[in-house]
């Protein structure tokens, strides 16, 4: 029963989106964009869609924003309401890289293409393109920054992102890659906060509890920093645990200008949306070969070079 609804699905949105197709061109109906986000409980997510939405009606298209909330089940829900919606495009950041493919792939099965920003599906045969931080390169240089703050010595923690992300891991076996070869450098805790800068607090206040004596933390983003830091203000200690993010967010670039936190990794998000919505125009004047995956270069950010940044970018 559960297939043959699917497969009623399937069917039904091809003959709708071809209707609405031929309605748009026959009309002259503006194309509809969908960007279809993991959450918009996160500035750096809010700022990704409202620069792809604002690209994207420069263009001269027509935009919505959904919100997922880091839920596969409701994304599931934004791709069938767009699809039957009849939107011509969806400028995707997934929830999940391995439970968001079978929503990639029901775009693709009525020709409605998708290009995923920031965060990849682990297929190179669903996405129409993925533009990508290179989140393993930047953590490599936030790493060797690590190792040189920490005077190569000292116990630390590390904050994980959500599990089901490729970037969660890629950061970290970025980090992992450069800290690991010091011996007197010792990992006493790596837990999951889920990028959300509320349990990144509550999980470094249970941390310090067993841990009092730690020297620096690595998180998997910038939320998760201001939530640690949140927590080392409140136990005392934020003038003896430095503190190194992910991301480029506005909170922590004042921060590192305040002397508050020590690093953190400036991806791009306004670059990596605009491209998105860039290729989609390419696509609906009839281009077809794009790159599986587009690299976008992180750089680091430190309390030495923070006058050459602003929030999710360079001055």
């Amino acid at each position: 029963m559960k297939y043959l609804k699917h497969l009623f699905f399937i069917i039904f949105s091809i003959v709708l989106f071809t209707g609405c197709k031929e309605k748009k061109e026959v009309s002259n109906e503006p194309r509809k964009v969908a960007i279809i986000v993991s959450t918009l409980n996160n500035p750096w997510f809010v700022v990704l869609a409202k620069t792809a939405a604002e690209r994207a009606k420069e263009l001269g298209y027509e935009t919505n924003i959904f919100d997922s909330q880091n839920n596969t089940a409701l994304e599931t829900d934004h791709f069938e309401n767009a699809i039957s919606s009849g939107y011509d495009a969806i400028l995707f950041n997934p929830t999940d890289a391995d439970g968001s493919i079978a929503n990639v792939r029901m775009a693709k099965k009525v020709n409605v293409p998708v290009f995923c920003m920031d965060r990849e599906v682990n297929t190179t045969d669903a996405a129409t393109s993925q533009i990508l931080s290179d989140s393993y390169a930047g953590c490599v240089a936030i790493g060797k920054y690590f190792v040189q703050k920490l005077n190569k010595k000292g116990k630390y923690v590390e904050i994980l992102g959500l599990v089901g992300d490729n970037n969660t891991w890629s950061r970290s076996k970025g980090f992992h890659s450069v800290v690991d070869h010091y011996p007197e450098l010792e990992m006493v805790a790596q837990q999951s906060a889920d990028f959300d800068r509320n349990k990144a607090m509550e999980v470094m206040e249970s941390i310090l509890q067993v841990n009092p004596d730690i020297k620096g933390v690595f998180c998997g983003n910038d939320g998760m920093a201001m939530g640690v830091y949140q927590a080392l203000v409140s136990a005392g200690k934020a003038d003896d645990i430095m503190v190194f993010g992910f991301d480029g967010a506005e909170d922590v670039v004042n921060s590192i200008q305040q002397k508050k936190i020590l690093a953190t990794g400036m991806q791009f998000p306004k670059l990596i949306a605009k491209t998105a919505a860039n290729f989609a125009n390419e696509y609906f004047k009839g281009k077809r070969d794009f790159a599986q995956k587009v690299p976008v270069a992180v750089e680091m950010v430190n309390q030495e070079n923070v006058g050459n940044y602003t929030a999710y970018g360079s001055e």
